[in-house]
């Protein structure tokens, strides 16, 4: 399999993250990272103020509509341009990816490590929830991996394999843009996603995107949403 090096580059990545923060006393360089950046940013909402107000904004939950809407926006745009084979290719790659989020998800709460994050660690941490007059998001009980880091870095993944080159340069520029919010206000370490969800990202993903599986499934989802009558004529709206 020619792409077995590239494969185990990417599994060898993710053994030294898992690896180092699982072995290291104390996890090391990690856990210096995680209360250097948590303290550096919770300060910054002491006052009151824009930089107050827009970690509140962009850690509402309807905020999460803005980065789905980032991933809609990306495959809304290859659907346009496809013709109808592109359309139903595109189609089951989304499912495929779906369905991959889904059990990557599930293998990330099965990792044996429970922790709570910083703002409900840490003595003395600013809570924004405390300082703003509208839900926000600044805490969670169990936030390792990060569920929302690990989403896009998923996306991430299959827009680098599928999609044309500028598409998955945006969807990796997506992943610190949307996941830093909530590690600025506290709801994860950073460790909860750049090594959490990175560390199964890198482990599991290339498995899947870089051998003829991915291809296989999406050509075998492909035939499969061809026998779907109706789903057809639907595809050819709009086609170039």
């Amino acid at each position: 399999m020619r792409s077995l090096p590239r494969i185990l580059i990417w599994n060898l990545l993710g053994a030294f993250i898992a690896l180092s923060w699982l072995l290291l006393p104390g996890h090391g360089f990690w856990a210096r990272w995680d209360f250097q950046v948590f303290h550096s940013f919770n300060t910054l909402i002491a006052e009151p103020g824009e930089w107050r107000l827009l970690m509140a904004i962009t850690n509402n939950r309807l905020f999460d509509l803005v980065s789905i809407s980032c991933m809609l926006v990306l495959l809304g745009w290859q659907y346009l341009q496809g013709d109808l084979a592109a359309r139903r290719r595109l189609l089951a790659m989304s499912l495929l990816m779906v369905v991959t989020a889904l059990i990557l998800n599930r293998v990330g709460h099965l990792v044996p490590v429970e922790r709570p994050s910083p703002t409900l660690s840490l003595p003395g941490a600013l809570r924004l929830t405390a300082l703003i007059d509208f839900p926000t998001k600044d805490s969670s009980s169990d936030s390792f991996p990060g569920d929302h880091g690990l989403m896009l870095m998923i996306f991430a993944g299959f827009m680098l394999r599928f999609a044309p080159r500028w598409v998955g340069v945006a969807a990796c520029l997506m992943v610190p843009l949307f996941t830093l919010p909530r590690i600025m206000v506290g709801a994860h370490w950073v460790t909860d996603i750049y090594m959490g969800s990175l560390a199964i990202t890198t482990l599991l993903l290339p498995w899947l995107l870089l051998t003829p599986l991915a291809p296989a499934l999406v050509r075998s989802g492909e035939r499969g949403l061809a026998r779907v009558g109706w789903l057809t004529p639907v595809l050819r709206v709009a086609t170039k």
